[in-house]
């Protein structure tokens, strides 16, 4: 095995009569597939839930097990780097990827799922991150983060996207299972081509996997996913009069009150809680929560306007998601500019990524309607992109600037918990609740102004009357929530622009 000194502008783990250019893109699109790729594809949950008789919240914990894995192995990802080959991490990701592929297409017993789906997720930022860090020199030679997340948050946010699209499609044309099996294929590529083009060569010297905490790994991942239990399975079932959503409330309550013990005595913890006393962690943690709580919308309201009110099938409702897709890339772009070229300060451009969010918010509040055409809603789910990548990439960027490197991964572990594993379902479960709180309500409403002495309503049967009564009522409902989260978004957006930042962090380059 050879030991090199890795050249900032040269990819030299690969083979001599690989051109220098073409290899940048060979690391781009295995890195889009490594994303493209999971454990479970929450887009197939209709059909999985028909198939191998799972509820709907089972897909939805399976998937937040997958997004569990993604973010609690950011602490040792350089560990990992600097441990094995660039050839041993992409093999190993690949060839464990098509492992869980293969077992989750395979079997229906719910654990098994979970923990599947759990180190589907770690395999899956463990070869997208060893990507992206090879070729990080080559899209900025000074490791300016404002030019290096944008690309990365493209890739990321837009393969989600991407990877909903191609799974529906599949699933509308084949079977869910054909999804897997494309998966498996792409990533079988990228291992033959690995194999083929890569060499076993290190950067530096190995260095040992000791002293890392993987107790506090598995105990951190269990506190999570209890949360992500409660929120998910609340209204499913009727949330503290289940023994259920009691039990797992108290579990939760045992493990973190474990998680501090060990802190306390543990001379160096997975995750350090004096993460939370740099300056601007907290900040970072509620600017991030508070989007996915807005963009928590389009998982409850924006699916049950579209499917039981304007009655799109599944290839309409695919095609708007080319929209949302645009937008992350046209964000990104923007990002980039703003931070780099327009050197605007980072209030700014967070405020101009939530107002995009809120305009979405709002234009999905005055477009809600039976006659609404779907071209009409292209525009609010290109903004919708836009703001979720810029505040991505703003917040990213200004926690990479104002966290040391040595805490800065354990910093990301948090923001990525606060933002997709608690602030996604939490807003997913507040809206759901809200939505079926305000539906009964406005059943009763209108319900009451029904007169069956009407000659009208005489000749037409009681079915179709309530049938209707029952959309009118969740029409008026969507939007309800619809115009209370955009007052929200508006009181959000103040208090972000309210909040202290530094104005512009002048760039050091950080050395490994």
């Amino acid at each position: 095995m050879q030991v090199v000194d890795n050249k900032p502008y040269r990819l030299v783990a690969f083979k001599d009569f690989i051109p220098e250019p073409l290899r940048f893109w060979i690391y781009i699109i295995w890195g889009i597939i490594f994303h493209l790729s999971g454990g479970i594809y929450v887009a197939l949950a209709s059909q999985m839930v028909g198939s191998i008789a799972l509820l709907q919240e089972d897909v939805m914990l399976l998937g937040f097990s997958a997004f569990v894995g993604m973010t609690i192995i950011f602490p040792i990802l350089f560990r990992l780097k600097f441990r094995f080959t660039n050839k041993t991490l992409i093999l190993t990701a690949s060839l464990g990827l098509i492992i869980c592929n293969i077992i989750s297409m395979s079997t229906r017993f719910l654990p098994v799922l979970v923990v599947v789906c759990f180190f589907a997720g770690i395999l899956r930022v463990m070869g997208f991150f060893e990507c992206m860090s090879t070729i990080q020199l080559k899209i900025t030679p000074t490791r300016d983060f404002a030019k290096f997340f944008p690309v990365v948050y493209m890739v990321v946010l837009g393969c989600i996207q991407l990877s909903g699209i191609t799974a529906g499609y599949i699933s509308y044309f084949y079977s869910w299972k054909y999804m897997h099996l494309f998966a498996i294929g792409m990533l079988s590529v990228v291992t033959i081509s690995c194999v083929f083009l890569l060499r076993y060569i290190r950067s530096a010297s190995p260095q040992p996997l000791t002293g890392i905490d993987w107790l506090g790994a598995f105990i951190w991942s269990l506190f999570i996913m209890l949360i992500i239990f409660v929120l998910i399975y609340g209204e499913h079932y009727d949330w503290l009069d289940s023994e259920y959503i009691r039990m797992a409330i108290i579990g939760a309550i045992v493990v973190f009150g474990m998680i501090l013990w060990r802190t306390k005595y543990i001379q160096h913890p997975y995750i350090d809680l004096h993460v939370f006393n740099h300056r601007h962690v907290n900040t970072i943690i509620f600017l991030f929560t508070a989007m996915c709580l807005l963009l928590a919308t389009p998982n409850v309201l924006q699916n049950a306007y579209t499917g039981a009110i304007l009655h799109y099938d599944i290839l309409t409702t695919l095609s708007l998601n080319w929209s949302v897709l645009a937008g992350i890339i046209a964000g990104a772009i923007f990002s980039y500019l703003a931070m780099v070229k327009w050197e605007f300060g980072y209030k700014l451009v967070t405020g101009m990524g939530f107002v995009f969010i809120v305009c979405y918010i709002i234009g999905m509040y005055f477009l809600i309607s039976p006659a609404t055409n779907k071209e009409l809603l292209y525009l609010p789910l290109f903004l919708r992109g836009a703001g979720n990548v810029v505040i991505y990439v703003v917040l990213t960027v200004y926690a990479a600037r104002t966290i040391p490197f040595m805490p800065f991964f354990q910093a990301l572990t948090i923001l990525g918990f606060a933002r997709t594993c608690l602030g996604t379902p939490l807003g997913t479960a507040l809206i759901g609740r809200a939505l079926a709180i305000c539906t009964k309500k406005d059943i009763i409403a209108l319900g009451s102004e029904i007169d069956l002495q009407n000659p009208i309503l005489q000749s037409i049967s009681s079915n179709k009357i309530i049938e209707e009564l029952q959309r009118q009522a969740l029409l008026v409902s969507i939007k309800e929530i619809f115009g209370y989260a955009a007052i929200a978004g508006i009181v959000i957006l103040l208090l972000s622009l309210s909040t202290r930042y530094k104005n512009r962090l002048k760039f050091k380059m950080i050395r490994w």
